[in-house]
């Protein structure tokens, strides 16, 4: 392993004492690190979802801004400029996310007089807004993609806009950032549908639904390059990283150097981006977008004005932090460039652990934290905010945790990430760490050939689990039959006849189990399964209290394993591997009602979240598959089907509602009854 040590701080006179983080979560903890370094004190902002977040607590002092919905916290420039004066905050730094890439903001923290650890609000609107952005680039020499950034932003014109640029086409909000507010279109007849969901989501996300038209450049590398620039005339890069793994246009997966990117083009895109700089009298942290097609040609996308959420694999990299350059520069030092432009060493990979299903297309996750291991493995930075009872609320991005890895070689950063994956049990909310593991382990991501294709090409396959020798009902039986055993009888042969088997009904992934548990004689557990007989002895049970879960220690086929594991009320969570296994006892439950999968006419909220969109009316027929209610959760878009075809006898809620998991949305009459 290499350590790569930061170049020692130099000493910094700000001008101000006290900063304030206008954001949440592991980047909040994250920049309060450096500023305790720089011996500045902290202020947190939270909203009523957060009152007991890390984050809250990490800080010198604390205020509360508002709601859960960040429209009524995060998003509240009044209320976070309040805060600011009310601590005595002379600095604001915004993260990445919610205000970040918000020119008002900037100009209101300046207009107060507190200093914005950021670029100008000029620069900000100068390549905030993407349409903007692509046309300044384009005068430039920069090489962009074909679309449409007009003003008109009718639906009609839009529409012969996409036709005359030839399908398939992108919709892009020009305020958005992370995915939101983007939608691939294929056909003509999608459009219209497309359209309304990305000006809704970028309403939600970033209050401007003004959209622009691109031309699909599909199954391109996506290269962003980093760079930062000072009021002193000073401008450079730090190389390139790739984020071609993606999700609904969200990165997964992201490392430096890109496996794609040679010596020469590396220096002809860092060009390009340091001469972007330079025309924009660009101050702070600042990433250049673009794609990278299979014949080496690059396009500008987009320049994001902010610190990326992925900015540790570039730090890591080059042996710098980010967050001190930023506030140095807010502070008006100027980076000499000896100490800016240091190569780059050695490989960095980076995971984005999520709440969500990715067997259920990426649907997000809420809920609370059973158990959560610190200190795992010393090879891995793991940047996040999440603890042993910690909340994960529906308001907010799904991501609850950065895994970062720096070796020499790509090869063992990779491999060094799929073990920590593998070992890392935190239970209580599905995540997608099987999904980074497999994906990290693909042939097509180990030989360097990922696009943004990848996940479409192969998400099916990395989505679920390959079948292991003890199938998880089993195995979830035999722990719960264990675990409610009494402590005298366990582990101790027993000299009277076997008892009758136990039948247990256990509910996985929506299907239902029956198992037959026996304790034999001997000590060892029987248990048949679908016309199968398994045999397991436990070993051990014992609590892990560094992990505060429980490990299970038995013998199959002659072969120890270990498996985590923990109780809440009926549900059992077991981690296999990188995998999560939910476990519901419906032993004593009545037997499943027909039509649970939505046949039965019922559309129930698949999460917590926000209705944004009703797409029927009482009364309306409709088919199977077609859409129903939209709702808005972690800050994305989710739509539910009719699971059958019939008439919509009931709509259970209304656009701005909040709903709940298992909430009736709709109740469709069969056509057939």
């Amino acid at each position: 392993m290499t350590v790569i040590p930061l170049k020692p701080p130099p000493v910094v006179a700000t001008p101000f004492r006290r900063l304030l983080v206008a954001n949440r979560g592991e980047i909040a903890l994250r920049i309060f690190a450096t500023a305790r370094e720089m011996g500045l004190e902290t202020v947190a902002v939270y909203s009523s979802a957060d009152a007991r977040s890390r984050h809250v607590h990490a800080a010198d002092r604390s205020v509360a801004i508002g709601g859960p919905l960040p429209a009524e916290s995060y998003l509240n420039i009044p209320a976070i400029i309040a805060a600011a004066k009310a601590s005595g905050a002379e600095a604001i730094h915004p993260g990445y996310g919610f205000l970040a890439e918000n020119a008002a903001f900037a100009r209101a923290c300046r207009e107060a007089g507190i200093v914005f650890v950021g670029p100008s609000p000029d620069s900000i609107e100068a390549m905030g807004d993407k349409a903007r952005a692509k046309a300044l680039m384009q005068a430039a020499g920069v090489p962009v993609v074909p679309g449409y950034q007009g003003d008109d932003q009718s639906d009609e014109r839009l529409a012969a806009e996409a036709e005359a640029i030839g399908y398939p086409v992108m919709i892009k909000a020009v305020a958005g950032g992370g995915g939101r507010g983007m939608r691939l279109v294929r056909e003509a007849a999608q459009f219209a549908e497309a359209l309304r969901s990305a000006r809704s989501e970028a309403v939600n996300a970033f209050g401007n639904g003004t959209v622009l038209l691109e031309k699909a450049i599909e199954a391109p590398r996506h290269i962003e390059i980093q760079v930062f620039g000072d009021r002193h005339g000073n401008a450079w890069h730090v190389g390139e990283r790739d984020c071609s793994i993606q999700r609904r246009h969200q990165k997964l997966i992201e490392e430096a150097p890109s496996p794609a990117v040679s010596h020469d083009l590396r220096h002809r895109m860092g060009e390009v981006a340091v001469k972007a700089v330079k025309a924009l009298g660009y101050e702070g942290a600042g990433t250049l977008e673009f794609l990278l097609d299979g014949r080496g040609q690059f396009y500008f996308m987009e320049m994001n004005t902010r610190l990326q959420v992925e900015h540790r694999v570039s730090e890591l990299n080059v042996g710098r932090d980010f967050v001190r350059w930023q506030i140095m520069i807010a502070a008006g030092e100027a980076i000499a460039q000896h100490d800016a432009l240091s190569p780059a060493f050695g490989h960095t990979i980076e995971v984005r652990l999520c709440a969500e299903d990715p067997a259920q297309d990426f649907l997000p996750q809420s809920g609370r934290f059973l158990t959560w291991p610190e200190g795992i493995e010393p090879y891995a930075r793991v940047d996040t905010a999440m603890a042993v009872g910690a909340e994960v609320p529906p308001y907010y991005d799904s991501m609850v945790a950065k895994v970062i890895v720096h070796e020499n070689s790509r090869d063992e950063a990779r491999a060094k990430l799929m073990a920590w994956l593998d070992r890392f049990a935190s239970l209580g909310v599905m995540t997608n760490q099987g999904f980074l593991a497999r994906a990290l382990a693909h042939p097509v991501f180990a030989e360097g050939r990922a696009t943004t294709a990848f996940i479409a090409d192969h998400g099916a396959d990395l989505a679920r689990p390959a079948p292991q020798g003890l199938p998880d009902a089993v195995l979830a039986a035999a722990v719960l039959h264990d675990d409610e055993t009494p402590e005298r009888y366990r582990y101790r042969p027993r000299h009277l006849g076997p008892p009758l088997p136990i039948r247990m009904v256990l509910e996985i992934d929506g299907r239902r189990h029956d198992v037959a548990v026996q304790q034999e004689r001997d000590g060892t557990c029987r248990l048949s399964h679908g016309g199968t007989d398994y045999v397991i002895r436990f070993d051990e049970m014992r609590p892990d209290y560094r992990k505060e879960a429980v490990r299970c220690r038995f013998i199959h086929d002659g072969i120890a394993d270990e498996v985590p594991y923990q109780r809440d009320g009926d549900r059992l969570f077991l981690q296999r591997g990188p995998d999560q296994v939910i476990v519901r006892d419906v032993t004593r439950a009545p037997a499943s009602r027909a039509g649970a999968d939505g046949s039965d006419g019922r559309v129930l909220a698949a999460m917590n979240g926000r209705v944004v969109a009703v797409h029927v009316a009482a009364g309306e027929t409709v088919t199977a598959g077609q859409p129903i209610v939209t709702l808005e959760a972690m800050k994305m878009e989710h739509v539910h089907t009719a699971g059958a075809a019939g008439t919509v006898a009931e709509l259970g809620a209304a656009v701005g509602e909040q709903v709940t998991t298992g909430r009736l949305l709709a109740a469709i009459t069969s056509t057939a009854s």
